[in-house]
């Protein structure tokens, strides 16, 4: 269940959030929404793929954190053993909100009833005695900007890659040290060979609007799914 609501001092000013890492506290996600403005810092830790929906004929891309649903192999004895996180996790329990009419300015949501919620008192306030955001939540409106924009500009980005016919669906079989298969279906990854053979001036184009460099991050960013399959593996072996 989710209940969002804007978020504003009158009713929220109380308000902790959890901000330590945990299953329990919502991380167990085997994957989180990436956009293009990310991929350089995600490529680091994730794969980066990408999934079309079929109701909304669009793309978008996945930071991979696991191979099962409800698997997040970068949690370790409730600690968060990565370099970084995709924003999408970053923010939660805020979203990026919009009037209903579509119109106006983003506001910042919350999801009350997400576990990162506090209703013991712990964890990071959000407004302090005077009303004012805490550095907290300046950082968390910072993510969600850059989050937000990002998810704006992507349509732009996956148009190009249509374009020029750059995806490809992909599956993988993975075989664990205990024997059990993961098979990854229903994804689509960037083509490295049909990049390198554009024209110079499909890659100018590509260039020109900064769709160059996600491109390569995420096609560098596949080197961690063996990264991905070791964590799995020294899991299974305790």
């Amino acid at each position: 269940m989710t209940d969002h609501q804007i978020l504003n001092f009158a009713d929220h000013q109380s308000l902790r959030v959890h901000t330590e890492a945990g299953a329990e506290l919502g991380d167990g996600e085997m994957a989180y929404l990436a956009v293009p403005a990310e991929f350089r810092v995600l490529a680091c830790e994730f794969p980066v793929v990408f999934r079309y929906n079929a109701a909304n004929e669009n793309f978008s891309a996945l930071a991979l954190l696991g191979f099962e649903s409800g698997e997040n192999l970068f949690l370790q004895d409730g600690n968060w053993d990565a370099s970084c996180k995709p924003l999408a996790m970053s923010i939660q329990p805020f979203l990026v909100g919009r009037p209903q009419d579509g119109e106006g300015q983003a506001q910042v949501h919350l999801d009350v009833d997400h576990p990162r919620v506090s209703k013991n008192g712990d964890g990071m306030r959000v407004f302090d005695d005077n009303g004012r955001p805490t550095p907290y939540l300046e950082q968390i409106s910072e993510m969600l900007g850059a989050l937000d924009d990002g998810y704006q500009a992507s349509g732009d980005f996956y148009a190009a890659l249509e374009r020029y016919d750059l995806l490809e669906p992909f599956s993988m079989d993975v075989t664990m040290d205990d024997g059990k298969e993961n098979r990854m279906v229903g994804y689509h990854l960037i083509n490295e060979e049909k990049v390198q053979a554009l024209e110079p001036g499909a890659l100018a184009e590509l260039h020109t609007a900064g769709y160059l460099e996600p491109i390569f991050m995420s096609i560098a960013s596949l080197g961690n799914l063996s990264k991905l399959v070791r964590r799995k593996n020294k899991l299974i072996n305790g």
